[in-house]
């Protein structure tokens, strides 16, 4: 059976531009429905946090001020109360060996920004995922935590490959704005990664080898099956 880590930020707040906190957390369908997808495909999937911590659901993911319908938050949030064992216990980050999975799979939310792009234990994860060309999946926000991956030399890890991320003109649109820390998108760009855009709030998936990353929420349920589809013509 092909195992699957899906690897969550354990951030509740990100510290903006101008100082202060904003609660934030991983985003609703971005889980959900990927997790939806990959297990109805015969996947096993673990979760994964910084220490272990059990993860925060960002509360305006699953609500109109997230830009979700009253429907699909109802829809997300039975989801997620369905698998609150598994994501009340998830394993710690630092203690998984890439040996033991077939993919690596990271949802976003604003909380990566937080946590997952600078954690050293992840970095070392995605490197040796990569070189092994196990399959590494990210989506919206969840791009960021591509930037804890640094080789030897000092490399960053997925320099000069293409890839999407939630981009700076959604950011300015309908996320944090000018008082995000940082645009995903364009600090992917410094690092060397393509960065390859779709148009603002409609799906779009890019894949590069054993790269598969994903734009929005909307783009969820298509990144999980593109991962699906890439694991079938590897086996």
């Amino acid at each position: 059976m092909v195992k699957i880590l899906m690897i969550i930020s354990g951030a509740d707040t990100l510290t903006l531009a101008d100082g202060t906190a904003h609660p934030t957390g991983y985003w609703a369908e971005e889980v959900a429905a990927s997790h939806k997808v990959l297990r109805e495909a015969g996947a096993e999937l673990d979760f994964a946090t910084p220490g272990g911590v059990r993860p925060t659901v960002d509360p305006i993911s699953l609500d109109e001020r997230g830009g979700v319908a009253d429907a699909d938050g109802k829809e997300f949030r039975a989801y997620l109360d369905a698998i609150e064992g598994q994501l009340a216990h998830p394993r710690t980050l630092a203690d998984v060996s890439v040996d033991d999975y077939d993919a690596l799979y990271i949802p976003g939310g604003h909380a990566p920004m937080a946590d997952l792009a600078k954690d050293p234990a992840l970095g070392r994860l995605l490197s040796a995922a990569n070189a092994r060309g196990r399959i590494v999946a990210a989506l919206c926000h969840g791009p960021a935590a591509l930037l804890s991956a640094t080789e030897a030399d000092g490399r960053f890890t997925f320099a000069g490959r293409s890839l999407t991320s939630f981009t700076d003109e959604e950011e300015r649109q309908g996320g944090l704005g000018d008082n995000t820390p940082y645009f995903v998108e364009s600090r992917l760009r410094e690092r060397g990664a393509v960065v390859k855009t779709g148009r603002a709030w409609a799906g779009n998936v890019v894949t590069d080898g054993n790269l598969i990353t994903g734009q929005n929420p909307r783009s969820s349920a298509d990144t999980a099956w593109r991962v699906v589809r890439s694991l079938n013509d590897v086996r």
